[in-house]
This record gives structure tokens, sequence and C-alpha cells, in this order.
């Protein structure tokens, strides 16, 4: 909390509080043997709870709860993957349930296969779900777009592991590829991969500024219908769903999702 109260104090602009999700904190640590992974990952929730709501309570507009964790516990047992889904998605419903409507709540995923858990993911039901997919293609996009879903997707620009600053025309290429799967550009959030404290501040601040000079060509682009996208029959699939989700979400300043009373 002190880390997000630093941060917010030094810009006018939104900064985003940044949690780890139940499921995450459980598969990545030395659970208890004497009591199940559900009821532990329900207490874990209940304590990033009370994080969202002090983040909240500080001004925080946008908040992350990581949950890389998710893919990772899947149950290599059929059997066992719809009861284990189930009390995954909610516990991260009870940690982010009760931000307001007003709040926007992202979530984030590494590298992993997802074209068999699109639908628990969706069930997470955050405004934003950002993934990594600078070195995978465009794989998870279009297991995205295919299953219909209408929330706003965040895939990495760039590798952050490599201590190499992208150009910005190697971003608007890279930018433009995802736009070409047939992406509403509306619902395509900029970010590079997870993990920028791995990079020093030369690497870290000319990468951001060309990745900002990169949308900004992009969106110029947009504007004067210069840009060339191949289509998409993932697009149509969406369609429908995508104007229902307008009517409920705008992540453009704030976002509405689910809450502990809907």
């Amino acid at each position: 909390l002190w880390e997000f109260k630093a941060a917010q104090s030094m810009t006018e602009k939104p900064v985003k509080g940044m949690l780890t999700g139940p499921i995450t904190i459980l598969s990545w640590s030395f659970p208890r043997e004497d009591v199940s992974e559900e009821t532990q990952a329900m207490q874990l929730a209940l304590c990033i709870r009370d994080e969202v709501a002090d983040l909240e309570k500080s001004g925080a507009v946008h908040i992350q709860v990581d949950e890389p964790g998710l893919r990772e516990m899947l149950p290599l047992r059929d059997d066992k993957r719809e009861g284990y889904l189930k009390w995954a998605v909610n516990s991260f419903r009870l940690a982010t349930g009760i931000a307001s409507a007003s709040t926007c709540i992202h979530t984030h995923m590494c590298y992993a296969e997802f074209a068999d858990v699109m639908g628990p993911i969706n069930d997470l039901n955050a405004d934003v779900i950002s993934i990594e997919n600078a070195r995978s293609g465009n794989e998870t996009i279009e297991d995205m777009l295919k299953y219909g879903y209408v929330r706003y997707i965040g895939p990495g620009v760039y590798d952050i592991h490599s201590p190499s600053v992208p150009s910005v025309e190697f971003l608007t290429k890279k930018i433009q590829s995802f736009l070409s799967t047939g992406l509403d550009p509306r619902r395509l959030v900029i970010n590079p991969d997870c993990g920028l404290k791995t990079r020093k501040w030369p690497e870290v601040i000319p990468a951001l500024r060309n990745m900002v000079q990169a949308t900004k060509v992009i969106r110029i682009k947009l504007e004067n219908d210069s840009l060339d996208l191949k289509p998409s029959s993932n697009n149509t699939m969406a369609e429908e769903k995508a104007k229902i989700y307008e009517a409920k979400s705008s992540c453009r300043g704030q976002c509405s999702h689910h809450h502990d009373d809907e």
C-alpha cells in the first residue's frame, strides 16, 4: 500500500495498484497439508480482498491481481479440472468483488496454453487481462477471439528479458500484428511483457517511451484509416457479445464489472 501511495504522490496520472492473486500465492508457496487447497485459496482471497479495499480507499482506480497460477495448478486428470477451476475462479472473485463498479480490475497471466481454460478466464470477470505475448506470436489473442472474449486484452509488445531497446518501427509493427488478428482496437491495451524489474533504468525508460510513441503512430493511422489490416472471421464471432459488453464497461477512465451486490 505504501508503495502505491508513494508512486501516486509523484504524478497526477493514475497509478495501478499491484497484488498477487490467491491461486498464484498458493501455487508458489508451501501450502499446509492438513487444510484443503480450496480452503486455503479462500483464506488468501479474504486477505487480498482487504488489500483491494485499502488500495481503493487510497485512491486507486486501477487494481491488478495477477493470477498466472490459475493455469499452472490445473490438474492433469480431466475429472479433477472442473472442481478445481470452480473454486479457483471463485477465490479470485472473492478477492476482487469488494471493488466498486468504478474501479478497473486487471489480471495478468504468463506464457501458457489458454485454449482449454478460456471459460474460467472469462469467468474471472476482470476488466482487463494482460498476457505475455512477445515471444509466442498471437496465438493467445486468436484463442481469445475464437472463444468470443470481449473484455480488454493487453498482449506484451516486447520481450523485457532482453536488454535491447525496441525501436518505434518494431513496436508499431507488433501492435499492427495484434490488430491484424481481428482484435477491436478499442479493446487493445498496450503494455510490455511482465518483469520490468529485471531491466535497468537506461533500458526501461527509452523502451517505454518508444512504446508510447508507437501507440501514437497506430492511433494516427486508425484515425486516418490508413492501417492495413487483414480481415478476420474471429472479429465477427465476438461482435454480438462486444455490443453487450460495450454498454457495461469502458476502461477509458473507468471500468465496471460484476461485484458482490450483483
